[in-house]
């Protein structure tokens, strides 16, 4: 293998040749092994400052992250079970409409649906007391007033029994009609769709004008109407006529 030449033409030594411990020892004027030494403790030194420098080890990810097996997932809660609708509700339709009475209607009816089913509102109905959006109830009951009439029929306890005498000595429908000449003005609110103050008008009425000669002057008495008095002739009665 030749060797390379420099421009004066000598000869140079290969470069491997001129790396070599014996060389560099040489040329430095030192021992081999001083040259072996410093390489050595050149490459310590680079290793140390390797080791000194890398990036510090991290956990094992397996040691941090839970299995699957042990973490335990909350299950929600379930709804509350909802409350069945009624599939109809059923209330008493009474006063000035049509058709008075029981009507069944949809669990989601309003007044106005009440009184459609009651056939409508008559003549004498105040309709513009109502409100006809309000939501209804099952079981309920719906008065529709006349003109001039300013309190809706008394609701009479329902009990057992054959005395046809309530609680509270209240007298039920059929406990006998009401003598309107004589009864007084408590008598008077047994009457359907009568309360105080109607009934101390039925009293007055008879003190300034003398004994009623018949039921149907019952529509002489200021806020006693056509209706209420088709809801007052079968209890009531004139004794003696």
């Amino acid at each position: 293998m030749s060797t390379p030449e420099d421009r004066n033409g000598e000869r140079r030594p290969p470069i491997l040749s001129s790396l070599s411990p014996g060389t560099l020892a040489d040329r430095l004027g030192v021992s081999v092994a001083a040259v072996v030494l410093g390489v050595l403790g050149v490459a310590a030194a680079a290793f140390g400052g390797w080791w000194a420098l890398r990036p510090p080890a991290g956990p094992d990810p397996a040691e941090i992250l839970p299995m699957a097996g042990t973490v335990s997932i909350p299950a929600p809660a379930p709804p509350p079970p909802a409350e069945p609708e009624p599939v109809a509700l059923v209330v008493d339709v009474v006063g000035a409409v049509v058709r008075p009475g029981v009507h069944e209607l949809p669990a989601s009816s309003r007044v106005a649906d009440a009184i459609a089913a009651a056939g409508g509102f008559t003549a004498e109905a105040d309709r513009i007391r109502l409100n006809l959006a309000e939501p209804l109830a099952d079981g309920s009951r719906v008065w529709v007033p006349a003109f001039g009439e300013t309190s809706g029929p008394d609701l009479v306890p329902v009990v057992t029994g054959s005395s046809g005498i309530g609680a509270g000595g209240v007298a039920q429908a059929g406990s006998g009609p009401v003598d309107i000449n004589a009864a007084d003005a408590a008598s008077l609110e047994s009457l359907p769709g009568i309360g105080p103050s109607l009934a101390e008008a039925i009293v007055e009425h008879r003190r300034r004008n003398g004994p009623f000669g018949s039921v149907d002057e019952l529509i002489e008495v200021s806020g006693i109407g056509p209706v209420k008095l088709e809801q007052i002739r079968p209890r009531a009665t004139v004794a003696g006529r």
